[in-house]
């Protein structure tokens, strides 16, 4: 029985590119001569990818290394960005500014405002409904211009919500693995709305 000839392949060497019959498994190129020539390419290829598996073996650890309260600010980074979205066709929810308004006043950045603070009420940390885009001044100069944005707050979602946020809540302990998914919903929906936003 006669041994089946292995199908040509054509020689990664840029210069070369001849079809030839590999002699071993993986043969890439035509000659001697041919590999040394695309050494190098191979070397950056190589480099590269070591350097990709560092990163990730890096970012694993990383991983591993977060505390509690690290999820939990990258969480509420995640709502924070999804609320900002959500609310960038809105004014402030304090004092009705637009990111157009005089900047001085306002400021350029905007925040995502707690209506009940995440220290009164860490159950309320990552509700939707407490969180709305702020602007700097309210938020952090005027400690949340608490009565302004309850006023606002009853127009903008109705009095029987905001007396559901004003109650009692049971208290909430988020496991490590619950903070993550808290992260990852809020990262996909904000995904989500800059699709629709894009389209």
């Amino acid at each position: 029985m006669i041994a089946k000839q292995p199908k040509p392949k054509k020689c990664k060497n840029p210069a070369c590119g001849i079809s030839f019959p590999p002699q071993r498994l993986g043969q890439a190129v035509c000659s001697p001569k041919c590999g040394l020539a695309i050494k190098n390419v191979n070397q950056a290829k190589a480099r590269k990818s070591l350097a990709q598996v560092e990163r990730r073996e890096i970012k694993v650890r990383k991983e591993k290394l977060k505390s509690r309260a690290d999820h939990l600010r990258e969480a509420q980074a995640a709502v924070n960005e999804y609320v900002r979205l959500r609310d960038a066709h809105l004014p402030c929810i304090s004092c009705d500014s637009t990111p157009n308004d005089n900047d001085l006043i306002t400021g350029s950045r905007w925040d995502a405002g707690h209506y009940r603070s995440v220290g009164a009420c860490p159950e309320l940390r990552f509700e939707p409904l407490n969180i709305h885009r702020q602007c700097v001044k309210c938020n952090r100069n005027l400690s949340g211009n608490a009565v302004e944005y309850r006023i606002r707050l009853v127009l903008r979602i109705g009095a029987e919500k905001v007396a559901w946020l004003e109650g009692l809540h049971a208290p909430c302990k988020y496991t490590v693995e619950e903070i993550k998914a808290i992260k990852a919903d809020y990262r996909a929906k904000t995904k989500e709305l800059k699709k629709g936003l894009a389209a």
